[in-house]
């Protein structure tokens, strides 16, 4: 059974593909998915309708870093009633960003109606919801950009859970894996990391302990180069199911057989995010 560390199902570009979308992922014998919410008034309720209409969906709600600055005066009040709603929920997305502070493309759609909040409001927001999972023991999948120095220093100085978080698409040096590991951190293989070209990324995990390795689609975004599953005619649309396509890229960067590399994911999986609730 395959498991996806980190999606993002509830976005429109993928909502009129569900059907679809559910039976390639049973073709690529899906066993979990973990649907990242971004903000509490714009998708956490669509997150917890995909957990209600999919068994293999497993629910996770934070503010994401680029949801900071437009994030509501309540938020925390509608983060603990929607843990306590739904008890099994993880949390995420959740994180830091600078990218968003110097590298913005104001063309990028992606970017609609991000307000860019400073990177200290960005981390007062981000360690009050870690701080919240550490207290519950809930798993948390971080997010970060070109702020990986900022990310140690504050995971160092921050209550941590205690069964570990995930760095979700780890884009950091090789170099801080250790560190990083040694706080409870596991690492998401992306799809994008598929590019060979990644020569950064791709090094890095290989460094990344076995026990620590995770992979993910963070579909819709990151689409791996020549993907294997298409939604539609545009190509910036990752598939979910290019799932598979990133277990055997890692498989082989990390010159290991596809079915232990599986079954070792598995074990990582459900050692941080609990066994998962029930295939497609």
């Amino acid at each position: 059974m395959l498991h996806d560390a980190h999606n993002h199902l509830q976005f429109d570009e993928l909502t009129p593909h569900w059907e679809e979308i559910e039976r390639d992922l049973a073709g690529i014998r899906l066993g979990s998915a973990v649907v990242n919410g971004t903000h509490p008034d714009d998708d956490w309720g669509a997150v917890s309708a995909l957990a209600a209409r999919f068994p293999w969906v497993s629910p996770s709600y934070g503010v994401h870093p680029w949801d900071v600055g437009t994030r509501p005066a309540d938020w925390q009040t509608k983060f603990t009633a929607r843990f306590a709603a739904e008890p099994h929920a993880v949390v995420g997305e959740i994180g830091i960003d600078r990218w968003i502070l110097k590298s913005t493309d104001p063309h990028d759609p992606h970017l609609d109606g991000v307000v860019a909040a400073p990177l200290e409001e960005q981390i007062e927001v981000f360690t009050w919801q870690l701080g919240w999972a550490a207290v519950h023991n809930r798993p948390a999948s971080i997010h970060c950009l070109h702020a990986w120095g900022e990310l140690l220093h504050t995971l160092r100085d921050a209550p941590l859970p205690r069964g570990g978080f995930l760095l979700h698409a780890y884009g950091g040096p090789t170099e801080m894996v250790p560190a990083f590991a040694e706080l409870g951190a596991y690492f998401s293989f992306n799809t994008s990391f598929i590019d060979p070209h990644k020569t950064r990324k791709r090094a890095a995990f290989r460094a990344v302990p076995t026990d620590r390795l995770l992979v993910e689609t963070d579909a819709p975004a990151t689409p791996a180069p020549a993907p294997r599953f298409h939604l539609g005619d545009n190509p910036r649309i990752n598939h979910p199911a290019n799932l598979a396509h990133a277990y055997d890229d890692l498989a082989s960067l990390r010159a290991i057989q596809p079915p232990a590399l599986e079954e070792q994911i598995a074990a990582n999986f459900e050692r941080l995010f609990g066994p998962p609730r029930k295939q497609p």
